[in-house]
């Protein structure tokens, strides 16, 4: 892999990026992924983001409709706020160094956010409104697989806690039966929409305890969705030391089935020095019954330069979370990084 990267003006870079595998998964031969981007900061509050990428696997079944792109413009001001993005993932782009969560996609994003501070008001420093629609379509057929329209009203109180309200309606087009994390049923072929609300309430992140708590509730495929969570959870125990919990609780009742999922994730953060820091990571997923760890030591050794050691394991904990009751190897890994900065 081979990643080139220059500031040019005052807040802005260009770069190129190009990777090879010398044995690709899909055809006989070595597969190729190559493309450039640029990210372009005018004035304060205005940028534009941008790539374009190919791939190249061999064999023909692979040739053509092989290019990803993104045009995403954003301008941020304090007041009034404005996101329009539009990208492309075609059915051929396989970039076999990396990952690619969807493929085959044409998705356009626009955002409008208006955000005053209200003088009359003592305890509020700002209100904040925002609308947003998401479109995804097939990149071949143009046919309509996702939409999402949400509207949130957000208070940020003088204490740095924020209170928000938000409305969304889905609509997702199933061309294959689809099975949720953690059921036991499917939910068959068609197009569904579906509308939830939302409450969140987060506590100012000065505060030695902070986080957030969330209460969704609403329609799923058909069938009905609670939800309550605690994310973004922080606790300070020491200057260098810090725990991060976060727990979920997912209520699904549809005409197919039932089930409940549950999640509960802590990381543990301890720096030594300003140039070492240690991350641990413990979770449970009831939906896949598994049991991970990631333990991860970074080591600055010179500015912009680093050592990564990253150890990873995921168990099978279907018998239950007791030792007793087994719990299977899935798999490991130990990980070293090493990356180099040369200034030129």
């Amino acid at each position: 892999m081979v990643r080139l990267r220059r500031d040019i003006l005052r807040r802005s870079s260009i770069g190129a990026m190009f990777t090879n595998r010398s044995v690709s998964r899909l055809a006989a031969g070595a597969s190729q992924a190559y493309g450039g981007d640029g990210t372009f900061a005018f004035f304060e509050d205005l940028s534009v983001i941008t790539y374009y990428a190919r791939t190249k696997v061999p064999g023909p079944d692979y040739r053509g409709k092989d290019t990803s792109y993104q045009v995403r413009f954003d301008y941020s001001a304090d007041r009034y706020g404005l996101q329009v993005d539009h990208l492309l993932v075609e059915d051929n782009f396989l970039p076999e160094v990396g990952f690619l969560r969807r493929d085959n996609f044409r998705r356009s994003y626009l955002s409008g956010r208006f955000s005053p501070r209200p003088q009359a008001i003592e305890s509020v420093r700002q209100f904040s409104l925002e609308a947003t629609v998401d479109y995804i379509l097939t990149a071949d057929a143009g046919h309509l697989e996702t939409r999402q329209r949400t509207v949130a009203f957000q208070t940020e109180f003088e204490s740095s806690d924020k209170l928000a309200f938000t409305a969304t309606d889905n609509y997702e087009l199933l061309v294959t039966p689809f099975t949720p994390p953690g059921a036991d049923f499917s939910i068959p072929v068609g197009g569904y929409g579906f509308a939830d609300v939302q409450v969140i309430y987060a506590i100012g992140q000065q505060r030695r305890i902070n986080g957030q708590v969330a209460v969704r509730r609403g329609a799923y495929f058909e069938g009905d969705l609670t939800t309550v969570e605690l994310t973004q959870g922080r606790i300070a125990v020491l200057p260098q030391m810090s725990v991060e919990p976060t727990i979920s609780f997912n209520w699904i009742d549809t005409p197919y089935g039932e089930f409940q999922t549950n999640l509960a994730v802590t990381r543990v953060n301890y720096a030594f020095n300003p140039r070492m820091f240690f991350s641990g990571l413990l979770q449970y997923n009831s939906a896949s019954n598994s049991f991970g760890s990631n333990l991860r030591l970074r080591w600055e050794y010179s500015p912009g330069s680093d050592l990564f050691i990253v150890y990873t394991d995921d168990r099978d904990v279907t018998g239950g979370l007791r030792p007793d009751r087994g719990w299977e190897l899935r798999n490991r890994a130990l990980v070293i990084k090493f990356n180099r900065l040369f200034r030129f």
